[in-house]
């Protein structure tokens, strides 16, 4: 529009000087046009002359004017899709899924959807340096998270299991603003992964009642940390072999896992007999827990059950066991987790 008045200006002050001109060196005098059959009033050749120089420049205004609005809105699509652009930098900054934005522009489209399908992070802290507003507010937000600090992610719209709301609640959790039973009593509201983790201190002090109303969040480092407290110093806790099994049933557990649970319980003040009956157990459900059983007994020193098991097996199978049998027979003292 700037250059349309300097255009305008220039235009009239072009008309003034010909009309001057032909008006004071070629002829003052004046024409009657006939118009189709109909006679005109006289008009100075001066005038006349300007007419067709004001003509034309109606045209080009209009023709410029046309070309400056359409420009304008091509602008428009440009800017909205450059904002589009931004905002999904910042969705994918936050990790937000299902991002989709549609872009009018073909060379937006091209780098929307590749932010769609684009996991990005800074590498650096270059917050405050885009001079983009809303880049650098999320930039910083990373920032606060990642230094440990609590910020309000409501505005981005991100879900529970969003890795930002995940470490953003576990900075709440570890600054106090909340506790491992409020977070475990409304797990809706976050990420089975933040659960699993506020379980693994719940169960260090909780009582029995409240470890098996959680018990869905179980994992091994849990049922460790349980079976360590059975009569032990502090934070005593009792539990009969069926809610441990019950509990033990809660994960997948391997012949390794369940060895080192027996391990575990070596170390607690757990009875040798409730120990081996636990295990005595787990073999009618779980063909695994022998080897654990294997382990209980060589390290209870209990030889006569064992070797019974070893009698009665493959010649092929236990061999590690069977390897710990011989040297004991020969008088030789290692310890049964050598052979594990």
């Amino acid at each position: 529009m700037m250059y349309l008045k300097r255009y305008t200006i220039a235009s009239l002050i072009w008309m003034a000087i010909v009309g001057w001109f032909v008006y004071a060196y070629v002829t003052p005098e004046t024409f009657a046009v006939n118009l189709f059959g109909t006679q005109m009033p006289a008009l100075s050749i001066a005038l006349l002359v300007v007419i067709p120089v004001f003509i034309l420049y109606i045209a080009s205004t209009a023709h410029m004017w046309f070309h400056s609005l359409v420009r304008t809105f091509q602008d428009r699509k440009y800017q909205k899709d450059y904002d589009k652009i931004i905002d999904a930098i910042v969705d994918a900054y936050v990790g937000k899924a299902n991002r989709h934005y549609e872009f009018r522009t073909p060379r937006y489209k091209l780098l929307g959807m590749l932010l769609e399908n684009t996991a990005i992070a800074p590498l650096k802290d270059i917050a405050g340096i885009t001079k983009n507003e809303k880049i650098d507010t999320i930039l910083e937000v990373i920032n606060k998270i990642k230094a440990g600090e609590v910020v309000d992610l409501k505005p981005y719209g991100l879900k529970a299991e969003n890795e930002l709301v995940i470490a953003n609640k576990r900075n709440k959790y570890k600054n106090g603003g909340l506790t491992a039973e409020a977070i475990l009593s409304n797990s809706t509201k976050y990420a089975d992964v933040l659960c699993k983790e506020v379980y693994v201190d719940f169960v260090q002090t909780a009582p029995l009642e409240g470890i098996e109303k959680y018990k869905e969040y179980m994992s091994e480092e849990a049922l460790n940390i349980i079976f360590a407290r059975i009569n032990a110093d502090e934070n005593r806790i009792e539990i009969p072999n069926e809610q441990l099994i019950a509990l033990m049933n809660m994960l997948k557990l391997d012949k390794k896992n369940l060895i080192n649970i027996s391990r575990t319980l070596s170390k607690s003040g757990m009875i040798p007999e409730q120990r081996m009956k636990l295990f005595e157990t787990l073999i009618e459900s779980n063909e695994d827990a022998m080897d654990a059983y294997l382990y209980t007994l060589f390290d209870l020193e209990m030889l006569a059950p064992a070797d019974e098991i070893l009698d009665i097996a493959s010649a092929d199978e236990y061999l590690n066991f069977r390897a710990y049998r011989a040297l004991k027979e020969c008088g030789k003292n290692f310890h049964i987790d050598m052979f594990i």
